[in-house]
């Protein structure tokens, strides 16, 4: 494995020895995001193919899946679809595939972020450090918050809805605890990217997308939802007081 200059590579204050799965089948790709996600201190299992990596899956649990849309056998989005039939773990699509609907399309299978080939080996440690701080960092428990239908548990990351658990993505649980946290105010999509993820700037469409599926496992009627509303021209906001009961 290629070794990282260390003025390049990333180190991961507080995560080392977390287990990242990176399932790439060009072997100069795999190669180098291997090389970087090792130089910051992660344990790193690779995987050529979509029925490998599920195996691996199997086999051992990783902390974080790097997985690359366009694979032999099945696909990263068909793979992430299978993960997701009874895994929240974070997930990181790569794609060659530049146009907004592909990007969707990952999404909509359950990814929790995407890069596009071709990328920075840095910026791909550094999605994986940000997206694990986030769901890992127990250091200062944050109190529980019962608002409306909801209860949500910051350190445990778990969110309750009428007391029955939501089975959430790192990525929708990190929007619907900060929407938690922040009702009845309006936030931008250009906000909620920055505030609720840390970037400066990013795909929109992942935040539309987001919500969409979101509202598919809080709202009774996703089509007309009573929680998590579109101000339109604006963004987003989550309104308990008009929820209706179940």
């Amino acid at each position: 494995m290629s070794s990282v200059p260390a003025s390049i590579a990333v180190r991961n204050n507080g995560l080392i020895d977390r287990r990242v799965l990176v399932v790439e089948d060009d072997p100069t790709v795999l190669e180098v995001a291997c090389s970087y996600l090792a130089a910051a201190d992660f344990l790193v299992d690779q995987a050529v193919d979509g029925f490998e990596a599920l195996d691996a899956v199997r086999r051992r649990m990783p902390d974080f899946i790097v997985l690359d849309r366009m694979l032999p056998g099945i696909d990263g989005a068909e793979v992430c679809r299978r993960l997701r039939a009874d895994s929240d773990v974070p997930v990181l699509l790569l794609t060659a595939l530049g146009s907004e609907e592909a990007r969707i399309e990952g999404l909509e299978a359950g990814a929790d972020d995407y890069l596009t080939k071709p990328f920075s080996p840095r910026e791909l440690v550094l999605r994986v450090q940000s997206v694990l701080r986030r769901s890992l960092d127990t250091l200062a428990p944050e109190s529980s918050i019962d608002l409306g239908p909801f209860h949500l548990e910051p350190s445990a990351r778990t969110i309750s809805e009428y007391g029955e658990a939501l089975s959430l993505s790192a990525r929708e649980f990190d929007l619907l605890s900060f929407l938690v946290k922040h009702p009845a105010r309006v936030f931008s999509r250009e906000e909620l990217l920055r505030l609720v993820w840390g970037w400066d700037f990013g795909d929109r469409s992942t935040v539309t997308v987001t919500v969409r599926r979101l509202r598919e496992k809080i709202e009774q009627n996703p089509a007309e939802p009573d929680l998590l509303r579109t101000v339109w021209g604006v963004g987003y906001r989550l309104d308990v007081d008009t929820a209706a009961q179940p």
